[in-house]
């Protein structure tokens, strides 16, 4: 399900934000180290999820498995700009078969997700979690050397609503596990954390802006909170239990957060 108007709003941001005029290397920095952050949980959780895996323990490596992928969902601007670790990490099936590819070119989160989830077993995970792990720690060594600019935090913010848009919203992304929720909730954890590190600039220029956005975001959060069993910590209800009334309220409300969220570019510029 792709969303018009959000993809009207990132071709806006992309011709609006080719400058950034004000001095945002605090900022920029800030994203950088949250970034760093995050990869360095997601190795951590990876490391926990290739043990479970290991020892045979399907449940623990089920319950791990889209916490661990959260890390990774919050941090994709910057993750998927060192060229083909993203979809070593993180393809899905049906992106190696729009490119002419089938199983044997695929690894990654996903692909374990198919066996975990099809089979019930960990059997025949164990090269697969072998590189994953590889793969995400080479990831953490090369994030230090990713150039952050202020115009890819607000193309990136953008473009993780724009994945949820896509993928996330249609149930695309966790076609065997059924955790879509969790990687929603983290692009917009993603997307956010970008909004709260250029508040207080925006807040200078546009308080109106700054207004909206936080209560776009407050929107989303609230309808994500409806299909969360605690009120601490994450454990989403499975994709497949959502109703097409429930599918549809998220999609409005992140294509109603996506236009104005666009405008960060415009008015960071002047």
């Amino acid at each position: 399900m792709r969303l018009t108007s959000l993809a009207m709003a990132i071709s806006g941001l992309f011709l609006a934000s080719n400058v950034i005029a004000a001095d945002l290397s605090k900022e920029t920095a800030g994203y950088k180290a949250f970034v760093v952050e995050q990869i360095d949980a997601l190795v951590a959780d990876t490391e926990k999820f290739v043990t479970y895996l290991k020892d045979g323990d399907v449940q623990k490596a089920k319950q791990i498995y889209p916490l661990a992928r959260m890390y990774f969902e919050r941090s994709e601007p910057i993750a998927e700009s060192f060229g083909d670790l993203d979809p070593k990490i993180d393809a899905r099936l049906a992106d190696l078969a729009e490119e002419g590819k089938n199983e044997k070119d695929w690894s990654g989160f996903h692909k374990i997700e198919k066996v975990l989830w099809e089979q019930n077993t960990t059997k025949g995970t164990e090269a697969t979690a072998v590189q994953l792990l590889k793969d995400v720690k080479e990831l953490r060594a090369k994030i230090p050397t990713a150039e952050v600019t202020a115009e890819l935090m607000i193309t990136g913010a953008v473009d993780l609503l724009n994945e949820v848009s896509t993928t996330k919203v249609t149930g695309e992304e966790e076609i065997f596990s059924k955790t879509d929720l969790y990687d929603f909730k983290a692009n917009i954890e993603g997307a956010e954390k970008i909004y709260e590190i250029f508040k207080p600039q925006l807040a200078k220029k546009s308080e109106k802006l700054v207004k909206e956005i936080g209560e776009r975001f407050a929107e989303v959060n609230a309808l994500l909170a409806k299909h969360n069993k605690v009120k601490s910590g994450y454990d989403y209800v499975g994709y497949d239990k959502l109703t097409q009334a429930d599918i549809k309220a998220l999609a409005e409300a992140v294509n109603k957060l996506g236009e104005p969220l666009a405008q960060m570019g415009i008015i960071l510029e002047k």
